[in-house]
């Protein structure tokens, strides 16, 4: 081979590596400045809010012992963002509030796209009467006074629902509340979006082609369908975080949410009000996180828009 043909040979590689569809994806996404800035802070964000048990034994505080020597402390080296009416660092606890609002909204939202993909794929790829019943349901559920129902399903008693009663007052009975919640409300939009993609992709001749080799019904959705719907699942399901955080914060604040003593933003909110006058960061600092996490998850949802969309290079 010659010297020219082999200085060649890597050029091509490099050429076909930087073409793949993954890397196109990748470009596209760093061009969107306001999505790649939102992923960093997420990023940052997670790891700050999951560090927090590392951070409280480095400033040897505890986050859920009440102090009242240390009531509405201003902000200092010991305390970064002050203490609460009970003595406690707000700081961390904001941390531990972010680990809770962060995972309810990651867990929701999942819950949420992985029901909605189940419906869409089998009402799009089946038809018939199971797309017909499966869509009516879909429109009922859309049809529904989502927040004020969400408001009476948290507030009732699990333990009437004949649940142990140790399990319905425990602290973890408010998080899978909330997720269920969620994905009960929120799968209609996915599954549409995966119905309208399954039906595009049935009907292409290579689906044709591999139900006429005798492929199992299960073997084309595995190969064929799901990895042409990913797409609007991914970009779907991370605004939907956004919108499950908010919507946590929102039962929180009203009570109906996430309980203390586990901390939320939400219920940092609804503990400051009484204390807003006397400790005004009490309130700022909590709703500042659920601004900026909220329009991270929703630049971030643009920017994969942006980044998935094949026609957004051309």
């Amino acid at each position: 081979m010659t010297q020219p043909m082999m200085d060649a040979v890597p050029n091509a590689v490099t050429k076909r590596s930087a073409s793949s569809p993954w890397m196109l994806v990748w470009h596209r996404f760093c061009q969107h400045k306001a999505g790649l800035i939102s992923a960093v802070f997420v990023f940052l964000l997670t790891l700050l809010c999951f560090s927090a048990p590392l951070l409280a034994d480095w400033f040897g505080h505890d986050p859920f012992e009440v102090d009242f020597m240390t009531r509405f402390e201003p902000v200092s080296d010991t305390h970064w963002l002050g203490a609460d009416e009970l003595g406690r660092d707000v700081f961390l606890r904001l941390l531990y509030g972010g680990q809770v609002s962060l995972a309810v909204g990651a867990v929701a939202a999942f819950a949420t796209a992985i029901l909605g993909t189940l419906v869409g794929v089998f009402a799009g790829y089946f038809g018939g009467k199971l797309d017909a019943v499966l869509m009516r349901i879909a429109d009922f559920t859309l049809s529904l006074p989502t927040l004020p129902l969400m408001i009476v399903l948290a507030a009732v008693d699990l333990s009437k629902l004949g649940l142990p009663e140790s399990w319905a007052q425990g602290e973890n009975a408010s998080f899978i509340r909330i997720i269920v919640i969620v994905a009960l409300f929120g799968w209609p939009t996915t599954a549409r979006l995966v119905r309208s993609g399954t039906l595009s992709v049935r009907e292409r001749d290579y689906v044709k082609a591999a139900i006429g080799y005798g492929a199992s019904p299960w073997r084309i959705i595995r190969r064929h369908v799901l990895p042409n719907v990913l797409s609007p699942v991914i970009i779907a399901t991370t605004m939907a975080l956004g919108g499950v955080i908010l919507l946590e914060s929102a039962l929180s604040f009203l009570g109906l949410g996430i309980q203390p003593p586990m901390p939320s933003w939400g219920n940092m909110l609804q503990n400051a009000q009484e204390v807003i006058w006397q400790s005004p960061g009490l309130a700022i600092y909590p709703g500042v996180a659920i601004l900026l996490t909220v329009m991270a998850f929703n630049f971030l949802g643009d920017a994969l828009q942006d980044a998935l969309d094949p026609k957004a290079g051309q």
